[in-house]
């Protein structure tokens, strides 16, 4: 459900009100940080981030599968690697980042875009547990997301849908991503495996992120996070979604 921006929401400040945050793309000529685990992370101070982290069970193998043999069509049509498929959905190919360069910027640009909408469509149709649409546990979710907001880092607006969660964020110092790693998706694990008494994975590893490019990926990526529950069919008590 829409959380409007009072005092008495998630621990709110109504400072945050009276706060302008100016919402910034990667900056090419400034500093950029580059890691790769499974995937690339792309990080800048004070450049916006959208992020995206799951749940464990929230694409089971039936789901992959799906996702890679859409891939494989896509790429066949336009007779392209089809082995990105398997390395897009398993990340098991060293080799990935390599054969995706060979292609040209505007194949890169569609393949990436193809891959992401299948890849959202997938989180959207809720598959797994969806501990999210208990308005308790996406609480947990949304006070860790919130906590630092507007101290280590300005939040535009987030979401905590059935299984996953978006969020558009923009870092004031370094570590940004280890404070998504550790802050957001570690800490909530422990508080809601131990109020459940669980043990085991809540999220999956590894959360996803993509440094905005422009500002009309901006407006597009807010505008997704906010009509992200209509498309998913999902009823008001169902999630909580948050704006600055």
């Amino acid at each position: 459900m829409v959380v409007p921006l009072t005092a008495a929401t998630i621990g709110g400040d109504m400072k945050e009100r009276e706060r302008r945050v100016v919402f910034n793309p990667l900056d090419r000529q400034a500093d950029i940080d580059i890691a790769n685990r499974n995937l690339p992370h792309w990080f800048q101070i004070d450049a916006t981030l959208f992020v995206t982290f799951r749940t464990h069970d929230s694409i089971p193998r039936k789901v992959h599968l799906r996702w890679q043999q859409e891939l494989e069509q896509w790429l066949s049509i336009r007779r392209l690697p089809t082995e990105l498929a398997s390395s897009t959905v398993n990340r098991k190919n060293s080799d990935h980042e390599q054969i995706v360069e060979r292609l040209s910027s505007g194949e890169q640009a569609e393949f990436r875009k193809m891959s992401d909408r299948i890849f959202h469509r997938s989180l959207d149709e809720c598959h797994g547990s969806c501990p999210f649409k208990n308005p308790a546990l996406a609480r947990i979710v949304g006070d860790a997301i919130r906590h630092r907001n507007g101290d280590v880092y300005d939040l535009n607006s987030f979401i905590v849908m059935p299984n996953h969660v978006h969020a558009l964020v923009q870092f004031r110092e370094a570590g940004g991503l280890e404070i998504v790693s550790q802050s957001w998706m570690r800490y909530t694990a422990r508080r809601i495996n131990n109020l459940l008494g669980q043990s085991g994975p809540l999220w999956q590893p590894e959360p996803f992120d993509h440094i905005l490019r422009s500002v009309v990926q901006f407006y597009y990526l807010r505008d997704y996070i906010a009509d992200n529950p209509q498309n998913a069919h999902l009823r008001p008590e169902d999630y909580l979604y948050w704006r600055m």
